[in-house]
């Protein structure tokens, strides 16, 4: 039978081990506590970072750049980006987001409105959420179906809507009649346009994808395509979009040979359409991240932010400021010249990459996110810069590493929502 233990017998033992337990702790709280740490600045371009990364340069353009101004050439120019006519190489593994159900990241500060809009290549409930914080500047939209664009404008009113007809083959510059193919576009379009539903909510059309144009008469054969087009549609109240160029196009010599299409374009309350890219940031080719750290653009790009050389050297001394909208923008690893990862492609691939460059505070979409707010802020500072579509939401298929809904659509809603609507 077990003996019951006496307590007066074990007392002082049990003093002495309680005297020794708070000898221990008070040395214990004569200790500093642990600092917090403190919180990281929001990172910004540096020259230095774009510099360390080159020896990952990816390969050089296929075409030899004949000026400074195609330097940066796409590795792969992609007419067929929205038309799948052609098959495109097989998509880099996507990286995975975060189990958790949203990312998050710092939140963002309140801003002027914004000129950040989308590209959608068919109807998508995410877009609503997104119309629904009443400032979203544009909507670039493959899906033209009647109900879907009269819903997007009775969502928010405000919002600029660009449509383009897909199946479109890309001409022939040098063995074609522009005027009647302007006249066959026509034909083609004009019974869709016209459509009340869209001829009340879609504010310009495309014609033709991203045109890859190699001199001046093939410009200028463009430029007759393209004003020709602008009339015949106006004729019917239906404004067009003229341009359309990739990133990094044309040739800035050649802008003179598309005047033409331009003042076209003003006569009849049209637009310029351009598309602005880069990579592995959205800066690089922009002010002093450049391949040559000797180099300087100072506020202007040869990838994003080409845009002002284009208006500034040519359109603004012929008194051809027309409106400008950026139908598709965003992290492109396809154009050329760059540092970084050489097999990534759209924002998703450079996750390792920028995480690996101490870039990535929060989450991969919200670094992105702080990539697009740079952009908006120098958007900004244009007031003939209708906005910027990000490729892409609900994108065509074939780009999955591009697309920017689901579980990262939350972090875009919370930096439209501290903007104030247009």
């Amino acid at each position: 039978m077990m003996k019951t233990l006496n307590a007066s017998r074990h007392r002082p033992v049990l003093l002495a081990i309680l005297f020794l337990l708070g000898i221990l702790l008070l040395a214990g709280c004569g200790k500093k506590a642990k600092p917090s740490p403190t919180a990281q600045p929001t990172w910004t371009p540096t020259a230095a970072i774009i510099a360390a990364s080159t020896a990952t340069t990816a390969p050089a353009a296929t075409a030899s750049p004949t000026s400074a101004n195609t330097l940066y050439l796409p590795i792969l120019r992609h007419p067929g980006r929205t038309e799948m006519a052609s098959p495109l190489p097989s998509p880099t593994p996507e990286i995975k987001p975060s189990p958790t159900p949203t990312p998050t990241a710092t939140p963002f500060p309140p801003g002027p409105p914004s000129k950040l809009g989308v590209f959608v290549g068919r109807n998508d409930p995410q877009l609503f959420d997104l119309l629904r914080t009443g400032n979203l500047a544009l909507v670039k939209t493959l899906e033209y179906d009647p109900n879907f664009v009269a819903e997007i404008k009775r969502t928010d009113p405000d919002v600029f809507l660009v449509a383009r007809y897909t199946p479109l083959p890309h001409p022939d510059f040098n063995n074609w009649d522009p005027i009647a193919e302007a006249r066959k576009f026509a034909d083609l379009i004009l019974p869709i346009a016209t459509e009340p539903r869209r001829l009340a909510s879609i504010d310009c059309w495309e014609a033709y994808n991203e045109p890859v144009v190699s001199n001046e008469a093939q410009m200028a054969s463009l430029a007759q395509f393209e004003a020709e087009r602008v009339r015949l549609l106006a004729e019917a109240g239906v404004r067009s979009c003229v341009g359309n160029f990739g990133v990094g196009q044309p040739a800035l010599e050649l802008w003179p040979a598309f005047f033409p299409a331009l003042e076209a374009a003003k006569q009849h309350g049209g637009y310029l359409a351009l598309h602005e890219y880069s990579a592995p940031y959205l800066w690089f080719g922009a002010g002093t991240n450049q391949l040559n750290p000797e180099a300087d653009e100072r506020d202007e790009g040869w990838l994003t932010l080409r845009y002002r050389k284009v208006y500034r050297r040519y359109l603004q001394p012929a008194n051809l400021i027309i409106p400008l909208v950026i139908t598709e923008a965003g992290i492109d690893g396809l154009v050329g010249n760059r540092p970084g990862p050489g097999d990534a492609r759209g924002w998703q691939d450079f996750g390792p990459f920028w995480q690996a460059q101490g870039a990535v505070k929060s989450s991969v979409f919200g670094f992105y996110m702080e990539q697009l707010a740079w952009y908006d802020a120098e958007l900004q500072k244009d007031d003939y810069v209708i906005g910027a579509a990000i490729f892409a939401l609900a994108g065509p298929t074939g780009w999955p590493s591009y697309e920017i809904g689901g579980p990262w659509l939350a972090i875009f809603e919370q930096y439209l929502s501290v903007h104030p609507p247009r």
